[in-house]
């Protein structure tokens, strides 16, 4: 089977190391992060640079990856880009990384569901719809091992339930 072709979105600063690792599973095909620099001068752009690099990231793309660490939900950026894969189309699936380490061995507090600050027209909110799951384990490494044998199983669901919404 083909690798599904995925966007990641997360909070850059404090869950980068953790979305790296999450990436370099490889069991999906996932966008390329900005480096530091590449992101420094898109964001000099302003909010149009910011709008048009998220796009170039996406096209293509047929499921968004939200890495949900104690700071994502209800920010700004991460906010437009589900908002985008869902009027794309595209499959969407929070996967918590509270649980894993970074670099310096750090574990975040889990942070809330980014899909609760999204609403329809009707007044439902997208995590009504929308799955996010917390990683079983009791160590960082359970919990990659989790992420290793369900991510690909997460996207196809995320994809098949935005077919059917």
């Amino acid at each position: 089977m083909t690798k599904r072709r995925c966007f990641y979105s997360f909070h850059y600063l404090p869950d980068s190391w953790r979305a790296a690792m999450v990436r370099n599973i490889g069991v999906i095909e996932g966008n390329q992060p900005a480096s530091d620099n590449d992101w420094e001068t898109v964001k000099r752009g302003g909010d149009a640079a910011i709008k048009k690099w998220i796009a170039g990231q996406m096209y293509g793309r047929s499921c968004t990856v939200v890495l949900v660490g104690n700071g994502t939900a209800n920010r700004k950026w991460i906010n437009h880009e589900i908002v985008e894969s869902w009027n794309e189309g595209m499959g969407l699936v929070g996967i918590r990384i509270h649980g894993l380490k970074d670099s310096a061995g750090n574990i975040a507090s889990i942070g809330g569901n980014p899909f609760d600050h999204l609403t329809f027209k009707s007044g439902k909110k997208l995590s009504e719809v929308v799955k996010c799951y917390s990683p079983a384990g009791a160590t960082s490494q359970e919990r990659y091992d989790w992420i290793k044998r369900n991510l690909s199983a997460a996207v196809e669901q995320a994809v098949a339930i935005r077919k059917a919404n």
